[in-house]
């Protein structure tokens, strides 16, 4: 997805002059290409995150639209002091992308595990939130995004995601990428709707036939944009996240207490755990056989 993202960024750069990238001192391999296109456009901060969101603050005052890189945890909870007061306080025009969403980074442990960032950013209201669940996802957002520049999250995956659906159009409520006929659906936010197709496919060999909602818009949110999950009695929803404050507290939130709201979220005790984002995620019970169990 980072790829994705760089090169939907290089697109819109030339058609938005005032797009600028500010990196940590990470992103060699994937952002070359945007430093070689627009040198006077670029900024390596260093390994001083809150340093690199006060400098885009300040270059948002004059006119840019900043894109703030880092991975997972470094350029969220470790400047939230700075996106807090220097960018949504003044309405800056930042991007906060979050490289690794989930357990993205399984290998290298909590540090780099973006378990509780979307609870965090949705704690500022100013922010607009972004979570795209494969490659296609990701270059509408950073579409959306350079269209309407404001402060913005976006959190994506790694690296070597596959693309998941074809079905095209970012809006501000759920994706409907496959169509059932049960009263039950599973909904989902990030690369996690990959483990929600592989069920939905085993669900309809067995003749069960559930809808499935890929949800990379998270703020704002209405009840109004939530209103094609409203004919469904009960949703299930995964998410490589803790549950508080993830998307199935935002759908408690927003949606009628009639439908049933099952979560499939990280639980306290996996955090701290080290292993393949796919060992992570069977520990995590984030998986088909989960899923399957309560049909």
């Amino acid at each position: 997805m980072r790829t994705a993202f760089i090169e939907e960024l290089i697109q819109q750069a030339r058609l938005h002059p005032e797009i600028f990238l500010v990196v940590g001192d990470l992103g060699f391999s994937v952002i070359e290409p945007f430093e070689k296109e627009f040198p006077d456009r670029f900024l390596n901060a260093g390994v001083a995150e809150q340093n690199m969101t006060g400098v885009a603050a300040g270059l948002a005052s004059e006119g840019y639209h900043v894109f703030t890189y880092s991975i997972a945890n470094f350029p969220t909870f470790r400047c939230l002091e700075q996106i807090r007061n220097d960018v949504a306080y003044h309405h800056f025009p930042v991007t906060v992308v979050a490289v690794g969403a989930g357990m993205a980074y399984g290998n290298l442990g909590y540090s780099h595990h973006a378990v509780q960032d979307l609870g965090v950013m949705r704690m500022l209201p100013e922010l607009t939130i972004l979570s795209p669940a494969d490659p296609g996802e990701a270059h509408e957002s950073v579409q959306w995004l350079a269209q309407n520049p404001c402060p913005s999250y976006l959190r994506i995956g790694k690296a070597g995601e596959s693309s998941l659906h074809n079905v095209r159009g970012l809006t501000q409520g759920p994706i409907e990428v496959i169509k059932g006929d049960a009263k039950c659906a599973l909904v989902t936010t990030g690369s996690i709707l990959k483990v929600a197709l592989e069920s939905a496919k085993l669900l309809a060999e067995k003749g069960i036939h559930v809808s499935v909602f890929s949800c990379p818009w998270l703020q704002p949110v209405t009840a109004e944009f939530l209103a094609p999950l409203t004919r469904f009695s009960r949703l299930i929803v995964l998410e490589e996240h803790l549950a508080t404050g993830g998307l199935a507290s935002l759908l408690q939130q927003y949606l009628h207490n009639s439908i049933e709201i099952t979560s499939l979220a990280i639980p306290p005790e996996v955090l701290g755990r080290v292993g393949t984002q796919g060992q992570l995620q069977k520990l995590a019970h984030l998986d088909t056989e989960t899923v399957l169990s309560f049909f």
